[in-house]
């Protein structure tokens, strides 16, 4: 069963980097500039509408929730699809609005020693359902990695990261949920899939 999981884990790792790819493979040829600093500021438009037929994108040009963090650190969530596997997958920018360099707080991995372990991550947020009174938190592979962006520590200003968060998926009929991650405001979701 771990090796089923380790494959699923994987093929969401990958189909994340082909998002990833494609959204900033497109953000030089957007509406934007040639050069890579300038078009950031428009990164979030090129991004929803050059990968808008991918699975783990939504199609919808509003984000379904923008919260605010600490440190000058926000988060645009652009999409929450359930997959055929049980998993969410949550994908957003964070965006660091400060004027200067910030450090990643180290509250975001959360508390949990497995997840701390593997260095700064996303690994500190959930998914509540109120309606089954429910918290679900970011999934791991074998290794105890959280699958979620990780690896990073500082956010230069105005600097955008792509990033995404799995989850296990609630029962069918659960279409909201509520987004926490530590420091951040949170906000309601909707699940497409």
């Amino acid at each position: 069963m771990s090796i089923r999981f380790t494959t699923r884990a994987r093929g969401g790792l990958a189909a994340w980097s082909v998002a990833m790819a494609l959204a900033f493979g497109l953000v030089g040829c957007g509406s934007g500039g040639g050069d890579d600093e300038k078009p950031k500021a428009a990164a979030s438009a090129s991004k929803e509408d050059g990968s808008a037929p991918s699975a783990q994108e939504g199609t919808a040009e509003e984000p379904l929730a923008e919260l605010k963090g600490s440190e000058g650190l926000s988060l645009r969530i652009t999409s929450a699809e359930k997959d055929a596997g049980g998993f969410v997958t949550v994908n957003g920018e964070l965006k660091n609005d400060a004027d200067k360099s910030v450090a990643i707080p180290s509250a975001l991995s959360g508390n949990e020693t497995e997840i701390v372990r593997n260095g700064r991550s996303l690994g500190g947020a959930t998914l509540v359902d109120s309606k089954s009174k429910k918290r679900y938190y970011v999934l791991r592979d074998t290794e105890g990695r959280p699958l979620t962006t990780s690896g990073f520590s500082t956010m230069k200003a105005g600097d955008r990261l792509a990033v995404f968060m799995q989850f296990p998926a609630p029962p069918a009929d659960t279409t909201e949920v509520t987004f926490q991650l530590p420091t951040f405001a949170s906000a309601t979701i909707s699940i497409s899939g």
